[in-house]
């Protein structure tokens, strides 16, 4: 799967994939983004039996959407997340114009409502859990995060002046400015306190580094054990990288995810697809039924579209608040 290619100098160049991760992040996308279209190249390969993308053209790429489609029934964003990929193989990795890819079978896949939380089973879900995970889990409800978000979170990020939060290389490569709950002011200078004793004590240690985006690991070579890159909210564990520098990340999102999943068991909610992200769908619905701006919950979102954001008012209106029944009349 991993191709070598031989250059007219005879020199060999880097594998495919390492190629697309190498110019994806001279680029600036996001980890998940570099993830997601490297995983979507893979498959389109490994669909047309190990062939090298340079033998396929656009036939072979409808080929393999048309099968999402139709075969493995994935969403409309799920199919266009795919074609982005291998778009982004052939223009920017093979240099080879593929043109307009037409006759594309568009999912039929109908749109779902979102699960969402009552305000009583949020609280009763989050009395079901401790330790960091619960300090996560409400920040996600408590901010409207993604839990991808939440954990990426870094001290100079935090700002008790203007109480908000900067997320960074949010859903669409953009920063955006998350709301700072009032509740968990003195918790967040807590988890600082904390986190600045760790960070002091991996420094003793000879470590204390932490992972940067971009290049900014070689243009400003301490910046990695500067306490204000550290994650708020760091692993348990100390990992060793492939230039073998000692690395603290962030709390692993598995721990999170498990640690929500047995609350909502707990508190006896039968919504089997509630997850991490239903405490973000629980924002937004709990804001506009509070009567607080649809842009303004757009914003904190972090949504392009404000259409997107629209859906939750749906769920409000099918939750049937303000409307009578006439059962009642």
């Amino acid at each position: 799967m991993q191709y070598k290619n031989q250059s007219q100098n005879g020199q060999v160049k880097p594998k495919l994939l390492d190629q697309v991760r190498t110019h994806m992040r001279s680029l600036h996308y996001s980890k998940r983004t570099e993830e997601s279209y490297t995983n979507w190249i893979k498959r389109f390969v490994l669909f047309h039996n190990k062939t090298h993308p340079e033998k396929l053209g656009k036939d072979e790429i409808r080929k393999f959407l048309n099968n999402l489609a139709v075969e493995r029934n994935v969403s409309a964003s799920t199919q266009n997340q795919a074609l982005q990929g291998i778009l982004f193989l052939y223009k920017e990795i093979l240099h080879k114009d593929i043109g307009w890819v037409d006759d594309i079978q568009r999912p039929t896949k109908p749109k779902h409502i979102p699960v969402v939380f009552s305000k009583t089973e949020a609280h009763t879900v989050l009395n079901n859990m401790n330790g960091l995970s619960l300090f996560i889990a409400q920040l996600l409800y408590g901010s409207g995060l993604r839990l991808s978000e939440a954990l990426r979170i870094r001290i100079k990020d935090i700002n008790f002046e203007y109480r908000h939060i900067i997320i960074r290389d949010a859903k669409g490569e953009k920063d955006r400015v998350g709301l700072m709950p009032d509740s968990l002011i003195n918790k967040i200078k807590d988890q600082i306190d904390k986190r600045l004793i760790l960070h002091n004590e991996d420094l003793k240690k000879g470590m204390g580094d932490t992972v940067l985006p971009y290049a900014l690991a070689e243009k400003y070579i301490n910046a990695s054990k500067e306490f204000g890159w550290q994650y708020l909210f760091p692993a348990e564990r100390v990992v060793t990288d492939e230039k073998g520098k000692r690395i603290r990340h962030h709390f692993h999102e598995s721990t999170v995810t498990k640690a929500i999943k047995t609350a909502i068991r707990k508190a006896g909610i039968e919504k089997p697809t509630a997850s991490a992200h239903t405490f973000r769908h629980s924002f937004a619905t709990h804001l506009l039924q509070n009567n607080y701006d649809i842009r303004t919950v757009q914003e904190l979102l972090g949504h392009k579209d404000v259409r997107v954001t629209m859906i939750y008012t749906h769920i409000i209106k099918n939750l049937g608040l303000g409307v009578k029944s006439p059962l009642d009349f």
